[in-house]
């Protein structure tokens, strides 16, 4: 065995051996932030419902004239029945050394496209620069791309700025669904692709009072006498808004948490080899050497004369 290249080898792995227990801190850092970042949507949809009952109830027929309105002008447009126009957001990473991460998602979208998006006018977003290659590197066309932060995770306010964004296109019948892929995360540091709709919203209360007297515990006279000073029709409005980005957001944070889990179980197995590699190469230095001091002492024997050449 070449002892200096063992050694040289031996000397590398030494040195990537701090970077890689950096990059594992950070990436668990990072998780645990996600994961605990969490809660705090989850108390606040548990607010934004406890609001639903008692708008609902005097914004029911604004609900209801509105729907047949956005009916009425989508008939008037003469587009086929069924037709939709979707954009799908694929939330990945935006740094690598996390795996197959990002084709898990743009396998999960190219099986999409063919089956859940079929005959749909179909608009891809990428959001995080590894997985905006890998899209662009499939030969997708992005309508929009957004980098991630590196050293944080997503914040509520980009969440709320694309929902926004998305709700006013919405609106206007620009737009007539939005879905968000992201790999969901399973626990132990292991991910799934999913989808998650995000427009049109889906609201856990619908319009009408058997709605507020189906709600669990609820009491549907307690809401009729809920006086509502603001405008219902603004505050649900509100409502929708805050609604859809609170789970636009959770999903972001839920991409966040499994990005920087399966990073961490990268750096895991990486420090692991590392490890093991390197008690190889010891194990080979030292049984080199002795070898090598084995054949000098016998040099040094016969040279004595005290063993036969």
């Amino acid at each position: 065995m070449d002892v200096e290249r063992a050694e040289s080898r031996l000397r590398n792995i030494e040195n990537v051996k701090p970077i890689l227990a950096a990059l594992r801190t950070i990436s668990m850092s990072s998780w645990q932030m996600a994961r605990n970042r969490r809660t705090s949507p989850q108390r606040y949809a548990q607010h934004l419902a406890k609001l639903l009952p008692p708008v609902l109830l005097r914004y029911e027929a604004g609900v209801h004239s509105e729907a047949r309105r956005r009916a009425s002008s989508e008939a008037g447009r003469g587009e086929e029945p069924g037709a939709e126009r979707v954009v799908v957001m694929v939330v990945g990473s935006e740094r690598g050394l996390c795996g197959g991460y990002n084709k898990a998602l743009l396998d999960y979208l190219q099986a999409a496209l063919h089956e859940r998006y079929a005959g749909v006018a179909v608009e891809i977003m990428g959001l995080g620069s590894r997985v905006v290659r890998e899209l662009r590197g499939a030969g997708h066309a992005l309508s929009w791309t957004g980098a991630l932060s590196m050293t944080t995770v997503p914040s509520y306010a980009s969440a709320l700025a694309s929902v926004t964004e998305w709700l006013r296109r919405y609106e206007d019948y620009a737009i007539d669904v939005v879905d968000t892929i992201y790999n969901t995360d399973r626990g132990a540091g292991t991910y799934e692709p999913t989808v998650t709709r995000l427009i049109p919203t889906e609201l856990p209360v619908g319009p009408g009072a058997s709605a507020v007297d189906d709600l669990p515990g609820g009491d549907a006279e307690q809401w009729r006498n809920v006086i509502v000073e603001t405008d219902a029709a603004s505050l649900y409005g509100r409502i929708i808004e805050q609604w859809t980005a609170n789970t636009y957001y959770r999903v972001l944070l839920d991409a966040a948490s499994t990005e920087h889990a399966a990073r961490y179980q990268l750096m895991e197995s990486a420090t692991q080899n590392a490890d093991a590699l390197s008690e190889e190469l010891v194990l080979a230095i030292q049984s080199a050497r002795r070898q090598a001091i084995t054949r000098e002492m016998q040099e040094l024997a016969v040279g004595a004369g005290l063993l036969d050449s």
